[in-house]
Formats: structure tokens, C-alpha cells, sequence
């Protein structure tokens, strides 16, 4: 990168644009730069996780995605860039059948909570979710390739699959959803 990140204002948004990657200045509402404002949020909440104890697998599998969801985030902030590819969403699926393998099947839908640690998985999962939809918005305007989106779905799945380990790992069970309990 040399010294591209020497200076950090550069003034060339102060009228509304950002700079794509390939270097069109598009508004900062475009449904291009949510989409990555959204991954670039999933991002900074799994950073929030990672400051948690868990087990190191995980903590490997974690600092894994956030890598994965920078080559995301380029692939967003270039239009045409491809940088998601199969092997990665193959590897968060199989990440997910070890995980879960092991767990015991869900007969209720659980609630996001538990160990502090969980709690954070299932927040990153919902931010996920919320990176997920605006890519989907985008796709509806502009071309986007399918593996950020895909990766994505994967990811959501794996955080609330890793807020399951995690409260495990914490000496925690799942928190159950009880229909009804409060009527």
C-alpha cells in the first residue's frame, strides 16, 4: 500500500461522494456504498467479538472471515471485481457442519443471549443479515456477483451457530424461547 494511507481527511467528500475502488465518485447514499458501509459494519461487531475468551479454533475461523469480508468489501467498492470465490463459501460451510455436528438438535428457537460472547455472535449475525439485504437491494440495480451474497447467508448461518459453541464453551446452555411465557 506504500504511503496511500498517510493522510486520513482528504476533503474529497465533503460535498456528499465517495470514491469507489475504481475510482468513480458516486453519492454516499448510493445503495453501493450501504452495502459496504453494512459489510464494513459485520466487520467492525466480529472485531468486537474476537475481544471475548473463546476456544482458538474459533478465534482462527473468526480472524478468517474478517479477511474474507475485506476481499468482500472490494469486491463491492469495485464494480466488475470479483474476489469472493466458491472455495470460500465451501469453507464456511464446512465450518458450519463441524461446528454444529456436535450440538444437540434444536427442538425451539433460541433466544440471543447467555455468555457475553453469544450474546455478540448473534449481534454480528443480525448485522449479517442487514449486509445481506443491502446487497440484495443492490443487486436489484446494479450486477453483482452472487458469491458475496452467498457468503454472506453462510455467515449469518455460522454466527448463530457460533453463539450456540460459544455459550457452550462458557459453561452456558442454550436460552430457549418460552411462547407464550410472558401472556
Amino acid at each position: 500500500m506504500g504511503h496511500r494511507l498517510s493522510k486520513i481527511y482528504t476533503r474529497t467528500g465533503d460535498a456528499g461522494t465517495t470514491g469507489l475502488g475504481d475510482g468513480q465518485r458516486v453519492p454516499k447514499n448510493s445503495l453501493r456504498i450501504d452495502a459496504l458501509g453494512e459489510v464494513d459494519e459485520a466487520n467492525a461487531v466480529i472485531g468486537v467479538l474476537l475481544c471475548e475468551d473463546m476456544p482458538d479454533d474459533v478465534r482462527t475461523l473468526l480472524t478468517d472471515v474478517q479477511h474474507d469480508l475485506f476481499d468482500l468489501g472490494g469486491e463491492v467498492c469495485i464494480p466488475g471485481m470479483s474476489m469472493i470465490s466458491d472455495r470460500q463459501v465451501e469453507h464456511l460451510e464446512n465450518e458450519l457442519d463441524r461446528l454444529n455436528e456436535p450440538l444437540p438438535p434444536l427442538k425451539d428457537f433460541i433466544l440471543p443471549g447467555g455468555t457475553r460472547a453469544a450474546a455478540l455472535a448473534h449481534h454480528a449475525r443480525t448485522v449479517c443479515r442487514r449486509a445481506e439485504r443491502a446487497l440484495v437491494a443492490l443487486a436489484q440495480e446494479e450486477k453483482v456477483n452472487d458469491g458475496p451474497r452467498q457468503y454472506l447467508n453462510r455467515l449469518s448461518d455460522l454466527l448463530f451457530v457460533l453463539g450456540r459453541v460459544l455459550n457452550r464453551a462458557g459453561g452456558r446452555d442454550d436460552v430457549l424461547w418460552q411462547k407464550g411465557r410472558n401472556a
